[in-house]
């Protein structure tokens, strides 16, 4: 019974409310807040007064509703935003920018089709609107993104999480065992509900990692940092000795405001944060600050309307020893006729911001800055699944790594932000290489010197089995030269990927020696002739490197011959062809004085070495293929004892070349 009284008294208690309060003064109210920067409550009394319209009053109605779409989209109630703005166009509201707000809306759901509509439906208003341009390319361009991910790895860090809101992570020391964050959680210090939120106002909360390295659970700071307002997104100097937030301060006659703070560490305990003394304007909104990795520059965003560029652009202002500096707008590089805030940096120089002005996901996107040599800035999306159709910012990197932190509201229907993990995998570039000798095994001794256009010098030694391995950089160009004691240097290149995916390069390094014959492989000459044909080009151009990676080397280039046709002939036959080679390679630069051509015929039979029987079983580490030994074969193997014996070679003579000179 009492239940049914109760629920039975409810719309009589409503309609005496509104009765009491009226339409008017509803409106009176909701402007009034809504003028303050208190956007839920705001809310609130626009819906009292919505309620108290009549339908066929559809001018007020709409006007209403708009203004419900206003204060809902500021606090991030996309549900309730995008109804209020649909019934405001449903009544023929002449704003039309209810037709981009339902848009961007709708994108932030992922309803990209109808958030295309309503983007056309506006530009057919505002043809120039960069915004709505950036819509339209966004509702293509995010479900390509989304259909083709980065290698981003995000997860939600639950442990940091509560049933409120969360936001903007920072590392905090300089090992980065600790993480601030803002929250609006229960134990957050203020006890009344923010009339701008709905919620508690934000404090900085901290965790920290055990000596396990593990996270621990989150905890409130215990000094006079928060306050009964809403304190947070802050970051902290490169020394972590200054931390910068945001504070906004209630003040009940004048709109809402904020300002950056600064407080001082000492020891581990953090003091009474004061306002920072470059602020002087008490109806423009500084927040958001982040220092840059050298300490000289703090950024902020604002609204104060200096070269602005959209609703809130990033500014930055020096910090010296004796204050700060003038204020600077980053300019068109960076802002746009949207929002951009949360800047954040990362060691490298890199500045990460979000902005709702470009083409991204929905929402709020995340951006990251390259800064360029001539002043400039080259800005590129993060993509999904680091960025969503919902708000997503306020990203802090451990350090060097590519890994950390940051804040979204994806997948939460009251639109609380949450914080959020992210690691992008490292691609990892592995050169194998190894150091042999050319007909011959593996150089245990050899030593292989690493240069890359990018500094890189290093000096590498190889295993026993003549192997190394080395990590390379994507997109790098390397220089190595394979040495080793005994033997001719042998240089290769190498040019790495620019990708993102793994990859593996192999590189030989076939060492000739310096005191035995080298094989030249591939040489070939027409029959009967000293002509050498199209097929031996690619082996004479590798002895002309050779040559030149080695220029104080000279060398016997000698020809040999089977034991079929008389001596003379082929003593002459090889010569020509010795001679061939030699004037091949001084057609190519090579000094004729480094270059000794000799026919030997069939009077020099090749020797075996134990690398070739692994190829021809049949013969034997020392064997030497004279006539009589290749006549006591099978005719088979008779002639490729013969092929063995036809080839070109070279044995360096000396090494000193103009050393000295």
């Amino acid at each position: 019974m009492k239940r049914f009284l109760r629920h039975s008294a409810f719309p009589f208690l409503l309609l005496l409310l509104l009765t009491g309060c009226g339409v008017e003064s509803a409106l009176r109210k909701a402007d009034k807040h809504y003028a303050l920067g208190e956007y839920n409550e705001a809310a609130n009394f626009y819906k009292k007064a919505y309620n108290g319209t009549k339908a066929k009053d559809k001018e007020r109605r709409a006007d209403e509703s708009f203004m419900m779409g206003e204060c809902y989209r500021r606090i991030g109630n996309i549900g309730k935003a995008q109804g209020a703005y649909k019934n405001a166009i449903r009544y023929n509201h002449p704003d039309s920018m209810a037709y981009l707000y339902l848009a961007d809306l709708l994108l932030q759901n992922g309803d990209t089709k109808n958030a295309a509509i309503n983007y056309n439906l506006f530009l057919e208003k505002d043809p120039e609107s960069l915004l709505a341009q950036n819509g339209l390319k966004s509702c293509s361009l995010a479900p390509e993104w989304k259909k083709n991910p980065t290698r981003h790895i995000v997860k939600k860090a639950e442990l940091f999480n509560s049933r409120r809101s969360e936001y903007s992570p920072a590392f905090g020391n300089e090992d980065y065992t600790q993480l601030y964050f803002t929250s609006t959680r229960d134990k957050a210090k203020g006890e009344d509900r923010s009339l701008i939120t709905g919620v508690k106002a934000p404090d900085i909360f901290y965790a920290a990692k055990d000596e396990y390295g593990k996270w621990q659970k989150p905890q409130e700071i215990e000094s006079e940092l928060n306050t009964e307002f809403e304190d947070g997104a802050c970051q902290f100097s490169p020394d972590f000795k200054t931390m910068y937030l945001t504070r906004c301060v209630t003040d009940e006659s004048s709109p809402r405001t904020a300002q950056i703070y600064k407080s001082s560490r000492s020891d581990a305990a953090w003091g009474a944060a004061s306002v920072c003394d470059f602020i002087t304007d008490s109806v423009s909104s500084y927040a958001h600050p982040a220092v840059s990795p050298d300490g000289q520059w703090l950024y902020f965003v604002s609204d104060i309307g200096m070269d602005a560029y959209g609703g809130y652009d990033i500014y930055r202002i020096s910090i010296g020893g004796s204050g700060f500096g003038g204020i600077e707008n980053l300019g068109p590089d960076i802002n746009t006729p949207g929002d951009e805030l949360f800047p954040t940096f990362r060691q490298n120089g890199d500045l990460y911001f979000s902005s709702n002005g470009r083409p991204g996901m929905g929402g709020l996107d995340i951006f990251c800055a390259h800064p360029e040599e001539d002043g400039h800035w080259t800005v590129t999306n993060m993509l999904y699944p680091v960025n969503s159709p919902q708000d997503d910012f306020g990203m802090t990197f451990e350090g060097p790594y590519n890994r950390g932190f940051f804040s979204s509201n994806r997948n939460d229907k009251r639109g609380w932000d949450h914080i959020y993990s992210f690691e992008l995998p490292e691609t990892i570039h592995n050169l194998t290489g190894w150091v042999y000798e050319k007909d011959g095994y593996e150089l245990p001794e050899g030593i292989v010197y690493l240069i890359g256009n990018d500094g890189t010098n290093e000096k590498i030694s190889v295993k026993n089995d003549g192997s190394f391995v080395q990590r390379v950089t994507p997109g790098v160009s390397y220089v190595l030269l394979g040495t080793c004691k005994g033997f001719l240097n042998y240089k290769q290149e190498l040019t790495c990927d620019s990708t993102v995916e793994d990859r593996e390069y192999e590189l030989l390094f076939p060492l000739s020696s310096i005191t035995r014959p080298v094989l030249i492989d591939n040489i070939f000459y027409e029959f009967d002739k000293a002509t050498l044909t199209e097929a031996s080009t690619a082996a004479l151009d590798q002895l002309v490197t050779l040559l030149n990676d080695n220029p104080n080397v000279t060398i016997e280039l000698s020809a040999h011959c089977d034991y079929k046709g008389r001596d003379e002939y082929n003593e002459r036959l090889s010569q020509r062809r010795a001679e061939s080679v030699v004037n091949y390679l001084i057609e190519h630069g090579i000094d004729t004085e480094r270059l000794t051509p000799k026919g030997y015929g069939e009077s020099q039979p090749k020797q075996v070495r134990k690398k070739l029987t692994e190829k021809y079983p049949f013969l034997h580490e020392g064997d030497v293929l004279t006539e009589q030994f290749i006549l006591t074969l099978p005719e088979e193997q008779q002639e490729i004892c013969n092929q063995l014996n036809r080839r070109t070679e070279f044995k360096v003579l000396r090494t000193t070349y103009k050393l000295f000179e």
